[in-house]
């Protein structure tokens, strides 16, 4: 469905129980809804969660803010270097508004929250700027974006700062499925096909390439969220791998330091990506992490 938040449309999906506790799913950059795995999202379902996933602005089926233009990374990366002021088309906690405005739309008084990626970053604001409605956090494969952590490895960097294919090519495929198989880690082996089935599917949906550079730039300027972090008050779970070479595991271990009462549970040999063996030991450790926290 469609719904109509801040200003913009937003793509969501929601299996609709009112009675049941609400699990809230943020999705990472350049991520569409789709991106979580149906082995997941039924496990949760069959746990007894109303489960709510929404397509990021800028992204899947959500509204497209092409007019901002597309961004320079390149040049932002060195003004930040540079100690010069820096600006993004919209931020992270815009998108923090956003996915509060989805639970308003849908009158959910409280959640539960699971983000991925840039997800978890969104979903760490969320719970600073409404606690009282935040039931419990779960961040996976994210960061608290602080000063001085690792950051992608160096043939992540050179995939990551390549130009945004031209819609409508070859080339997007091709620059999506790079992407793709840059984020997996050694330890786990995807069905074969599957990488280029997601996306296929990815682009059958909706191809915004310049989206998700808009999205990259927001995540890159919010470096001030660390500060935030040991003001969270809800009950915590990081999941990360430690073969991420997108987001290394470091930056988990420092997002567990600064949240209070934050419990990490590692995946060895795990990607920033959602293989299937891996999903097995993620779920195995979120559904007891949610029945422990949802209100009788």
């Amino acid at each position: 469905m469609q719904i109509y938040i801040n200003n913009l449309r937003l793509g969501v999906e929601d299996t609709g129980e009112r009675e049941r506790p609400a699990v809230l799913l943020i999705a990472g950059m350049s991520m569409q809804l789709i991106v979580w795995p149906d082995t997941m999202l039924q496990q949760l379902h069959q746990a007894g969660y109303r489960v709510i996933r929404f397509d990021n602005r800028d992204n899947g089926l959500s509204e497209s803010l092409d007019h901002l233009g597309t961004p320079h990374i390149l040049w932002f990366m060195l003004k930040q270097k540079l100690g010069l002021q820096t600006t993004s088309p919209y931020s992270i906690q815009d998108m923090a508004c956003d996915a509060l405005g989805v639970m308003d739309h849908l009158q959910l008084p409280q959640a539960h929250l699971v983000g991925v990626s840039m997800g978890g970053m969104i979903a760490q604001r969320l719970c600073v700027t409404a606690a009282e409605r935040v039931l419990s956090l779960t961040s996976i494969m994210s960061t608290s974006s602080a000063k001085g952590l690792p950051g992608p490895n160096p043939a992540m960097r050179r995939v990551l700062m390549s130009p945004p294919a031209k819609p409508g090519t070859a080339a997007v495929r091709e620059q999506a499925l790079r992407f793709v198989k840059a984020l997996a880690g050694p330890g786990f082996v995807h069905p074969e096909g599957a990488q280029e089935q997601l996306v296929d599917d990815s682009l059958k949906r909706s191809e915004r390439p310049a989206g998700s550079y808009r999205q990259m730039l927001a995540t890159m300027a919010d470096r001030d969220r660390w500060r935030l972090l040991p003001r969270i008050t809800a009950p915590t779970l990081l999941i990360h791998g430690t073969a991420d070479p997108l987001i290394p595991y470091a930056c988990a271990q420092d997002t567990a330091a600064r949240i209070p009462g934050a419990k990490l549970f590692g995946i060895e040999g795990m990607g920033h990506d959602f293989p299937t063996g891996a999903v097995e030991q993620l779920t195995a450790r979120l559904l007891p992490f949610l029945q422990a926290h949802t209100p009788l």
